[in-house]
């Protein structure tokens, strides 16, 4: 199989189902931040939204969860091969709707406001903040609730990190994937920067000892 040469199709090779026969759904029982089953807050952190936009959602299971709820949710995803397994996923579900674009490119062609924009994992993880978060800002209805959370930050290197996998390593090939890697009060400043407000951020320790936690930030408009 031939390499990946953009970070899209690092997605498609990197993070493809495993297993035999079609996968599962997931339960979405419950709004996940952690990736540690019932570890951390709930969907309590979007505050009581209408509309929410996902960006980076995977096989798709905290947009259904909000959906069941009486949310209706637009999940964003660059990488064809997840988008195309979420809506499978969740196909005749009401109210969620995947759409194959980039976080950046969506948010500055879309003209939808929206109540809570998050990500768990997700796009804002793997986006220069700089070029993403001016673009929220602009697509939150007033009032409204971005969120999002990834692995508590390794070490005290901060800013643009460049990623490892099995796609990458050993491999004599151009393509560089980062993810932005802050502190909670990094973070915190460079939303406040932005003109967010209200804004809490910490790192939620992780229930098995030496594990990473989980760094959840939240602001509003």
């Amino acid at each position: 199989m031939p390499a990946p040469t953009t970070a899209a199709e690092y997605w498609d090779t990197y993070k493809p189902h495993r297993g035999d026969g079609p996968q599962p759904r997931p339960a979405a029982d419950r709004f996940d931040w952690t990736g540690i089953p019932g570890h951390g807050p709930g969907a309590e952190l979007l505050g009581d939204p209408k509309t929410a936009l996902d960006l980076g959602p995977a096989e798709g299971e905290n947009a259904a969860f909000l959906v069941r709820h009486g949310v209706q949710v637009t999940a964003v995803d660059f990488s064809e091969v997840q988008v195309r397994r979420a809506r499978a996923l969740w196909e005749g579900t009401d109210g969620l709707e995947f759409v194959l674009a980039e976080a950046c490119a969506f948010l500055d062609n879309d003209a939808w406001q929206w109540d809570a924009v998050y990500s768990t994992w997700g796009a804002v993880w793997f986006t220069d903040p700089e070029r993403l978060f001016p673009l929220v800002i602009r697509r939150l209805a007033p009032g409204g609730v971005f969120a999002f959370s990834h692995r508590e930050p390794a070490g005290d290197e901060y800013g643009a990190q460049q990623m490892g996998g099995k796609w990458l390593e050993g491999r004599e090939s151009e393509l560089v994937v980062h993810r932005w890697q802050y502190s909670a009060e990094q973070w915190a400043g460079i939303l406040k920067r932005h003109n967010f407000t209200d804004v809490r951020a910490e790192v939620l320790p992780s229930p098995a000892a030496g594990d990473p936690g989980t760094l959840i930030v939240r602001a509003r408009t």
